[in-house]
């Protein structure tokens, strides 16, 4: 068994893209983990598989694809902002569509699109700001400090800090406390304010630890602002920036770099270890 795979970023949020039009491979979560340890396999913080829908066995609500996306540790999440910038880029760079798509994911179906700069818009569709505010800590500096929860669709905590000093100074080498969590995790999103409509974010995610960027975490941050006027906030991340704009509807727009690394094909010994137990 051969395996062909690619490599891609969106703001140093970093995949394996698995190409798998047909609906052929099975994504276990042991496969998973192997493809994205940074030592022993590719290294990533998750996997993007590429399917066409009809192969997908998911709904897909008319679109053509679907983005089968899994955590690092092996763990399915419902959505990826950064991930489906880098799905469509590749979708383009390969020729299977021009310049924009709808992509079904576990959280719904979202139309992406390349802009005139060579960026990639996505459409998240409306967020969910819950009446919740659970408390998060972490150190040296956030102690039981309660936070914004919003579905976007994934799970988001977006907690206030008061400078980008102070944003620095956290230590998420090791995952800050929420209470009350989600019995599967959410990603928390550290936020300061550093000027007019600019935002810096550092994030956890769960299932992965602190990566450089966290695409629907950065639209999360400007929701948790409170402002659905349609202006566009840039948010800085230490993989980039990207820019939000939450429009007067309610959709909300995530418009960012997405980049293909290159590609390679695995060795069949090293996937015949990582696929043993399957």
């Amino acid at each position: 068994m051969t395996l062909r795979v690619l490599k891609g970023h969106g703001t140093e949020n970093d995949f394996v893209i698995l190409p798998d039009l047909d609906g052929q491979y099975e994504l276990s979560p042991q496969l998973v983990r192997a493809l994205c340890d940074r030592h022993r396999g590719i290294g990533a913080d998750g996997v993007l598989r590429v399917v066409r829908a009809e192969h997908s066995g998911q709904p897909v609500d008319g679109a053509a694809w679907f983005m089968d996306y899994r955590n690092a540790d092996g763990s399915v999440a419902e959505m990826c902002g950064n991930g489906i910038r880098v799905f469509l880029r590749y979708l383009s760079a390969v020729g299977l569509v021009d310049k924009c798509a709808a992509v079904a994911t576990r959280g719904g179906t979202l139309r992406a699109w390349l802009t005139d700069d060579g960026d990639i818009c996505v459409d998240l569709g409306q967020p969910r700001v819950l009446a919740d505010r659970p408390v998060v800590t972490a150190a040296p500096c956030v102690e039981r400090v309660p936070g914004v929860e919003i579905e976007m669709p994934n799970p988001h905590v977006v907690v206030a800090v008061s400078s980008r000093n102070e944003l620095l100074q956290l230590d998420l080498s090791t995952a800050p406390t929420v209470w009350p969590g989600r019995p599967d995790g959410q990603n928390i999103e550290f936020v300061a304010t550093v000027a007019d409509h600019q935002l810096a974010m550092r994030v956890h995610e769960r299932g992965v630890g602190e990566t450089r960027s966290c695409g629907t975490g950065i639209a999360a941050a400007v929701v948790a602002q409170g402002q659905p006027d349609g202006s566009s906030w840039r948010v800085d991340v230490p993989g980039g920036s990207a820019m939000v704009s939450w429009r007067a509807d309610g959709g909300v727009l995530l418009t960012g770099p997405a980049v293909i690394v290159g590609e390679m094909e695995l060795d069949g010994r090293w996937l015949a270890a990582a696929t043993a137990s399957q």
